[in-house]
């Protein structure tokens, strides 16, 4: 192994394949995982061990594979001062669209502080995440996606992370169609490390600090033992709208007004037709003019400033006040983070080890959105300038009531608290029995969600009496009594309960069989016994209906659903020469009441010399319904912004009139069965110096009998295919869209990805390195059903993502000494945006934009005193780059897009490192 590379760690692809053929390990290939290895001299002299790389089951002396791996070391974490494993998979060039807290931010909805990754855009459900190999339950909360709570993931206590950039169902089984990420933890850690963390932002907001122990003793080899254990703890300050200037900057008022609430402070009063009508009539003057719209504001055109503006392009109109809530919510939320690890090994005998892990881990998230919107009934005489119109005259249902919408500012900002909790136990044996390398484990994973509402949410049947009777003024202060009204029904309450287990038993072993032209024969087998459960509760106080602005889940109850998994699978490595190589390897899962699926794949790789290798594979892969799929009741919710063609058809197609949001009822689906994928990938890798390679590797994936639902935009798009799926009431008007999951459509990706490395090169000015990690992705679409055509995604905003063409890592290295310094960059190209919106006051559609290109520079500085002591500092966002302005109508935050996009801007850290050895 040469020096240099075990001092300048690098964001390492496993990019050229097993020379196992060859006799020899080349050195650099161990540059990424084992950067605490043996001396150069040392590595010549002494065997070097075995090791398991993700995406085999077959352990070999070197690290390389036919597939493209692409590892992270422990080194290269630090340099980029993330601290997360969520914040870590954002400068993945693959990872695309991943759930981030960020994107989590809104007051009500599914499966909030869940952190995803995302391998190629394919969707979160279809990218499989490990911890040391094996799998952890999954995010408890029913939704949409499935998969693993990256805050569950100890970050501190990770070695590396390995990604598998190709699909991998025939040795992991369902969720791999994407790619595989595992996180490795360490092993074999002796003495005491202390490591101390802290950020600021330039405009304040969003400081994280954060501190790590790690314990360990016992050298196995020596002592027979090794028992470590790593604690990490952190604190991440929320971050308001006031705090950030862009937020003014990207003028969403006067851009997006339609995307604003017409719920005021003071309140709006939303007139019936025969109201309006009327006060036209009798000559009713508002602002000096006549009223117009059925919607009016008595403040109008002051609007209590600055949250409530009068903005007549607005939806509140130009007779009413619109309150812009993007001047007054959370942008990144508080939250606590505590990890802890442990990790112990025991020698049985010469071949055989015991093991046992524990992973405890509780994110603990405070999202706070606008304070609450109240839909409310009061009196006409109650309100002066209203009190002698005699409103109670008209013919209407409820004479003289009039409707309020107004903002609950008296009440505070609706705040919630997000807990996910995740419990991990491993326990096994490993060691070497009749020529076989085996692994028999035990794994209990468990993960729980808390979702309570601690403030903001009130009472409602108590809220509406109180605006009723005068208590609580809509139009300004409440008085003494209405005040103590609204503590005394301020709920604080877990309202939603998850849980989520798995139990599974697995065992592999592995071997060299026989000898061919280029090597060892080696084989795998392996099986595994998995049971899966899901508990979900709402409260009581949820299902009585009777929360302001977080509403029962009608249709929705208590649930518990489980099932049991099995499966085998095999692997074989041949090196038919020195110069080809092959990988072979297949799977059988049996899901109990969904059914079976085989996921074979073959891998080849031709070496004609040291410089150069070609390598390609193909193989099936699935992804099974996950439990809310299958199991998770009824919800009702509703459509974006949508026109009905129907009662367009009736009004001159005026938007104004026929488009709005639908009430929708989303039904999951007990006799779905899995999606099946198939997918190819072919590259090349060239090493023509021992100081830089580079591959480019070409990928496709093919997803079938997809699980989802028709777009709601699809099927009033297509009512002579899916008019049955639209319900109307006798007068033609839409009262509900059914939205069925399924088996349906497909959907295509395929694309590009382009490594570089420079490895150390020595200059009189110290030693560089660089390299690039780009995808540029050729393809995305997707079918919504067999004989619809394919919807393409790419560099274009659709439905509820985007994926960017291309993006990429960059990052630059120097050392000198014990000086070191590192400069990165990522970047996402820009795309079109949704340029769908529509609003309702006036009938238009949203002006189209592009957005522009995100590129984000970091840079830091590390000095090591000794053997012992390492100061870390650096600057995130060092150009203070603000997030692009986005027209995306998806997400609760407006002006941009928070999936990939950073709202804190400029970023400064420190860290301090003391290791006793």
């Amino acid at each position: 192994m040469r020096q240099q590379d075990r001092q300048n760690p690098q964001f390492f692809p496993v990019s050229r394949l097993t020379r196992a053929v060859r006799g020899a390990l080349h050195a650099s290939a161990c540059a990424g995982l084992l950067a605490h290895g043996a001396a150069s001299a040392q590595a010549s002299e002494a065997p070097m061990p075995k090791v398991e790389i993700t995406g085999s089951a077959i352990k070999r002396i070197v690290t390389e594979t036919p597939l493209p791996v692409q590892i992270v070391t422990r080194e290269e974490i630090e340099k980029t001062g993330v601290t997360t494993a969520a914040e870590l998979m954002a400068r993945i060039s693959s990872n695309v669209g991943g759930l981030t807290d960020g994107a989590s931010i809104n007051v009500g909805g599914d499966q909030r502080g869940f952190n995803s990754a995302n391998l190629r855009g394919i969707g979160t459900s279809s990218t499989l995440v490990l911890l040391n190999g094996r799998r952890m339950a999954n995010f408890a909360s029913p939704g949409d996606d499935s998969g693993v709570d990256l805050n569950n993931i100890p970050a501190a206590a990770i070695s590396r992370v390995e990604v598998l950039l190709d699909g991998a169902s025939a040795l992991y089984g369902t969720d791999a169609v994407g790619g595989v990420i595992n996180f490795i933890t360490r092993k074999d850690f002796r003495g005491v490390e202390i490591n101390a963390y802290a950020l600021g932002t330039k405009e304040g907001g969003a400081g994280k600090r954060a501190a790590t122990l790690s314990l360990g003793t016992g050298e196995l080899e020596k002592d027979g033992y090794n028992v470590f254990a790593v604690l990490d703890v952190q604190s991440t300050e929320r971050l308001n709208t006031s705090q950030r200037s862009f937020i003014n900057e990207l003028r969403i008022p006067q851009r997006l007004g339609h995307l604003l609430s017409s719920y005021t402070s003071p309140a709006n009063i939303r007139l019936s037709s025969s109201q309006r009508d009327y006060l036209q009539e009798t000559g009713f003057l508002l602002n000096g003019r006549p009223i117009t719209n059925r919607q009016i504001n008595l403040a109008i055109p002051t609007c209590a400033a600055p949250a409530n503006l009068y903005l007549p392009d607005g939806t509140g109109g130009v007779d009413a006040c619109t309150y812009n809530y993007m001047g007054d919510t959370e942008l990144y939320p508080k939250s606590n983070k505590q990890n802890l690890l442990s990790r112990g090994v025991f020698k049985l005998g010469a071949d055989t080890q015991a093991y046992a892990e524990m992973a405890l881990s509780r994110s603990r998230t405070n999202y706070v959105g606008s304070s609450a919107r109240v839909t409310a009934y009061i009196d006409y005489r109650k309100i002066p300038a209203l009190a002698n119109s005699g409103l109670d005259q008209l013919d209407d249902d409820n004479p003289g009531e009039l409707q309020l919408r107004m903002r609950l500012n008296e009440a505070g900002m609706r705040t919630s608290e997000l807990t996910s909790e995740s419990q991990r136990y491993v326990a096994g044996v490993t060691g070497i029995a009749a020529g076989w390398d085996y692994d028999v484990g035990y794994n209990h994973s468990v993960n729980t969600v808390k979702d309570r509402d601690t403030h903001g949410y009130v009472l409602l049947d108590k809220l509406l009496a109180g605006v009723a009777d005068g208590r609580i003024n809509p139009f300004g202060p409440s008085g003494a009594e209405g005040v103590a009204l609204l503590g005394s029904i301020q709920v604080n309450d877990v309202v939603r309960r998850a849980r989520g287990t798995m139990d599974s038993l697995d065992f592999k072993a592995s071997r060299s069989l026989t000898t061919l032209a280029g090597g060892d024969l080696g084989v795998a087998v392996g099986a595994e016994a998995r049971r899966e459960r899901t508990d979900f509760n709402p409260s009581a106080l949820l299902m009585s209906d009777n929360i302001n602005n977080d509403s029962a889940p009608e249709g929705g109850k208590a649930t518990s659903d489980q099932r049991k998994v099995v499966a085998v699978f095999g692997e074989v490595l041949a090196p038919f020469t020195k110069e080809w190589q092959g990988q072979f390897s297949a799977r059988y899962d049996r899901y109990q009441r969904v059914g079976g699926a085989l996921s074979p794949k073959i891998g080849m790789a031709y070496t004609p010399n040291k410089a150069l290798t070609v390598r390609a594979s193909a193989g099936k892969g699935f992804r099974a319904p996950s439990m809310s799929d299958l199991y998770r009741p009824t919800v009702y919710s509703s459509t974006a912004t949508l026109p009905d063609p129907v009662y367009c058809a009736t009004v001159d197609n005026n938007y104004a009139d026929c488009a709005t949001n639908w009430d929708t009822r989303r039904y999951s689906n007990v006799n779905l069965k899995p999606e099946s994928s198939r997918q190819v990938s072919a590259g090349i890798v060239m090493e023509p110096g021992k100081h830089w390679n580079a591959s480019l590797d070409y990928w496709k994936i093919k997803r079938t009998d997809l699980i989802s639902e028709i777009g709601d935009d699809i099927i009033l798009g297509n009512l002579g295919k899916y008019g049955g799926l639209v319900h109307r009431d006798e007068d033609g008007v839409i009262e509900y869209i059914e939205l069925h999951k399924e088996n349906r459509g497909a959907q295509i990706a395929s694309g590009l990805d382009l490594v570089v490395n420079l490895r150390s090169a020595t200059t009189g000015l110290g030693r560089f390195g660089a390299r690039l990690n780009g995808t540029y992705v050729l393809d995305s679409k997707i079918q919504t059903a067999t004989g619809d055509p394919y919807i393409s995604n790419l560099g274009k905003f659709v439905t509820d993502s985007v994926v960017q063409r291309w993006r990429h890592t960059v990052s630059l290295d120097w050392d000198q000494g014990p000086l070191s310094a590192t400069v990165s960059n990522s970047f996402s190209a820009g795309y079109d945006d949704q340029n769908s919106a529509i609003n309702v006051d006036n009938g238009t559609v949203v002006a189209a934009n592009r957005v522009k290109a995100y590129s984000l520079w970091d840079m830091s500085l590390a000095y090591e005193f000794g053997k012992n002591l390492k100061l870390r500092a650096g600057v995130q966002n060092l150009f203070d780059k603000a997030p692009p302005y986005s027209n995306q109508a998806n997400f609760f935050i407006s002006g941009y897009d928070p999936t990939y996009t950073d709202p804190r801007g400029r970023r400064f850290y420190g860290s301090v490192n003391y290791a006793f050895r």
